[in-house]
């Protein structure tokens, strides 16, 4: 009987501990995204429980007494403290204004805190994309120190980070960390394929980062990162317009039912009857992304996208049309088309603790067919007639990467190491047109004549090896060592007879290249933090430079090193913060056209510049309603053996490199009007030669940007003054044998929107 007792007393007590136990669920999503966050700290406030969310973003916490609220924390968010009021809890983290606690992906290919990454790396959050409500990219994008991005209208573009102003193979744009275009086949209007509209944050690494992402990443490497589906549904449809005749609408939709997610998200945009004749531009971009979660250990990500576009080409303006804002083109034919399509499949997969494997598979579809305005000549004998050409650059991809990350229980180690394969097909033709040339000057029409100029295939193969091993030898120290082998291999079919402008006779072509990098960063604590970089980057010739007007195939890759010490400051209590990164980037072997002594000309390695600067960026936010950035460079640019087209450069600066460059923007957001957002933007340009010769000076340009937005229950308002002042100026000035020629930026113009953002509330 008395045992009997005993094991009653025991199982009363046992019931009376385990209905003690309370279990409390939720969910923990990204309050702009909507995405799941995984990896949140939760903690009961009343006690010590804890526990963290999974990959969708949820947590199951179970505590001996009921909280009354709980706190999150996580990495790159602002903490937050929730009550509870029932036992089921979605909570919305929001992006911390402290860059110092951003995670970034791009600068090892997997999240990495930026405090550990010894690279000038930014990241462009989703919230600057949201209220910036940009029409072309280089209105974020210049909002990075180091980087400008030059406008030449309707999202045409070139680059310059850490380079002069220029249209080389020297920047290496991605998507998602998959490079958008094949290597080999450059083009400095890359970015047109970007679908604005599907971005979730952009990433800019400055500097070479060919140890992890191969050629071309040079000046630098943007890798663009698409929106994951939303963990609560949520649409958007979004209308604007400018006084210069530019209409755009965008819409996305986003939701995860079970273990499916699905964002798709585009827009379209159109230019009718601006300031500048024959520069009317359509684009279409659609992006449709989803992830399969099978379990808490594997991820399926599949995304695709497609940009159709087209726009009229009318090129630069001399000084005196420019000058007297006459803004006639004198052509009337002209124009660019792009279709891209990319597609791409990453199965993520975690087998414990310390190991993780991703594989990507990806597609390309890509074509760019023109009827080039700098490619029309006119005829001596005939003032009526030119010659120019329609030509296609096309190419289809079929590629694989695959990267394991393996951490050690020492040191705080880990090793990731990856494969790539990048199979493209690619094909070039030219035909020769007749041009008509009236009396005043303009080309009015022209006449496909059936001879080809250039007609040629090249199959594209990259096969590449990477590793990279990171360790703390000292608790705040933290190493960094990377090393890339890439092989690239050529075959060139020319379906034309070999010649001075056809090209060279068939041949196969191969490059090796090795780049290794090397880095340290160190924590001083009280939120002060150093680095310093050793890297190696290299660019392969392209296809046109190797083989088209070339008889003999004798390039090799361009080099370059880069040297570089960095740190960063949070003060103020943390409402302050300052990043400074100062390099110098060596260059050798730069492909350049040489003048042979018969007085023809040949594309060879000749050349060897040197690239010194420091960027900074100060953020600091006074009150919690201010926030005030400033973001610039002070750099040169110099040749130190440069001879082209046999003039001598050695010990001048380079052309269009500006030497200074800042953007300061201030953005105020009252609290007595929630929703109200308003902001100016100033942007900075210096001045710098139009030439090699270092014969005139652009003056450079000063532009404020004003942006206004208000929100409320959803619904949006905006109205963006781009150009307050109404400056005359040119995104970019050349000067050449034939004159100067300056890219107009746009006048005064002002943009107004209206959207809508409904979907399933939070509980």
């Amino acid at each position: 009987m008395r045992s009997l007792l005993i094991c009653a007393f025991c199982l009363l007590a046992l019931c009376k501990t385990t209905f003690a136990q309370t279990l409390t669920q939720g969910q923990v999503i990204d309050a702009l995204t909507k995405e799941p966050l995984y990896g949140v700290t939760v903690r009961a406030t009343q006690s010590k429980t804890g526990t963290i969310s999974g990959a969708d973003g949820r947590f199951t916490l179970t505590a001996t007494i009921q909280p009354d609220s709980l706190e999150f924390s996580y990495i790159g968010y602002a903490a937050q403290k929730k009550p509870l009021n029932n036992s089921t809890v979605v909570v919305q983290l929001r992006p911390s204004e402290n860059q110092l606690n951003q995670v970034i992906v791009s600068a090892s290919r997997d999240a990495a805190i930026r405090t550990e990454t010894p690279v000038a790396i930014s990241a462009i959050s989703k919230e600057v994309l949201l209220e910036t409500k940009a029409v072309s990219l280089e209105q974020v994008l210049n909002k990075v120190s180091g980087v400008y991005m030059v406008n030449l209208g309707n999202e045409q573009h070139t680059m310059a980070i850490r380079q002069p102003i220029g249209y080389k193979s020297l920047f290496l744009y991605l998507e998602d960390g998959i490079p958008i275009r094949a290597t080999g086949d450059f083009n400095h209007n890359a970015l047109i394929e970007i679908n604005m509209g599907a971005l979730r944050n952009i990433e800019v690494i400055r500097g070479p980062a060919s140890s992890l992402y191969g050629s071309e990443a040079i000046g630098g490497a943007i890798n663009f990162i698409t929106q994951a589906p939303a963990q609560l549904f949520t649409a958007k449809v979004q209308a604007e317009a400018s006084d210069k005749g530019y209409r755009r609408t965008d819409f996305s939709a986003s939701n995860t039912i079970g273990k499916l997610g699905v964002h798709v998200a585009g827009y379209y945009a159109a230019q009718r009857n601006g300031i500048i004749e024959h520069s009317d531009f359509n684009k279409l971009a659609l992006t449709l992304r989803g992830d399969y979660t099978f379990n808490a250990s594997t991820k399926l990500i599949s995304s695709a996208s497609l940009v159709d576009y087209q726009t009229d080409q009318t090129g630069g303006l001399d000084s005196t049309r420019f000058y007297s804002k006459e803004y006639s083109s004198l052509q009337t034919f002209t124009y660019r088309k792009v279709n891209a399509f990319r597609a791409r499949t990453t199965l993520e997969h975690t087998w414990n603790s310390q190991h993780h494997t991703q594989a990507t598979a990806f597609y390309r579809n890509n074509a760019i067919s023109q009827n080039p305005f700098y490619a029309i000549k006119n005829t001596k004998d005939n003032p009526a007639k030119a010659k120019g050409e329609l030509n296609e650059d096309a190419f289809q991809s079929f590629g694989l990467i695959t990267q394991h990350r393996t951490t050690f229980p020492f040191l705080n180690a880990q090793l990731i190491t990856g494969l790539s394969a990048d199979y493209s097909p690619a094909t070039y033709q030219a035909e020769l047109i007749d041009i008509d040339r009236n009396e005043t000057g303009k080309y009015v029409n022209y006449t496909p004549t059936g001879t080809m100029l250039t007609n040629y295939t090249v199959n594209l193969l990259n096969t590449a090896a990477y590793t990279q091993f990171e360790i703390n030898p000292l608790q705040k120290l933290h190493a960094v060592a990377a090393l890339r082998y890439d092989r690239l291999d050529f075959t060139f079919d020319n379906q034309l007879l070999p010649g001075a402008f056809s090209g060279a006779p068939d041949e196969k072509n191969g490059f090796r290249s090795l780049t290794p990098k090397l880095g340290l960063t160190y924590d001083f604590g009280k939120s002060i933090g150093a680095y310093s970089n050793y890297s190696v980057g290299f660019t392969p010739p392209q296809i046109t430079e190797l083989y088209r007007g070339v008889q003999v195939p004798t390039l090799k890759p361009a080099n370059y090193k880069n040297y570089e010490l960095g740190g960063w400051v949070s003060f103020a209590q943390t409402k302050g913060y300052l990043d400074v990164s100062v390099y110098q980037l060596d260059g050798k072997n730069e492909i350049v056209s040489v003048k042979l002594q018969d007085g023809s000309y040949e594309n060879q390695n000749a050349g060897r510049t040197r690239h010194r600067g420091i960027e900074y960026t100060l953020k600091y936010a006074p009150v919690e309603s201010i926030n005030l950035r400033f973001s610039g460079t002070n750099a040169q640019h110099d040749y130190i053996e440069f001879t082209e087209k046999g003039v001598e450069f050695s010990g001048r600066e380079m052309a269009t490199a500006p030497r200074f460059i800042s953007n300061t923007e201030v953005c105020f957001k009252p609290a007595t009007i929630k929703g109200l957002r308003l902001g100016l933007e100033w942007q900075h340009m210096g001045k710098y030669y139009m030439d090699a010769a270092n014969t005139e000076k652009y003056k450079g340009y000063d532009l404020l940007n004003a942006r206004i937005g208000y929100t409320i229950s959803g619904l949006e308002l905006w109205t963006n003054i781009l150009n307050l002042t109404n400056e005359l100026y040119a995104t970019t000035v050349d000067k050449n044998a034939w004159g100067k020629s300056y890219r107009q930026g746009a006048p005064r113009t002002i943009h107004a929107g209206i959207g809508y953002t409904f979907g399933a509330k939070a509980k």
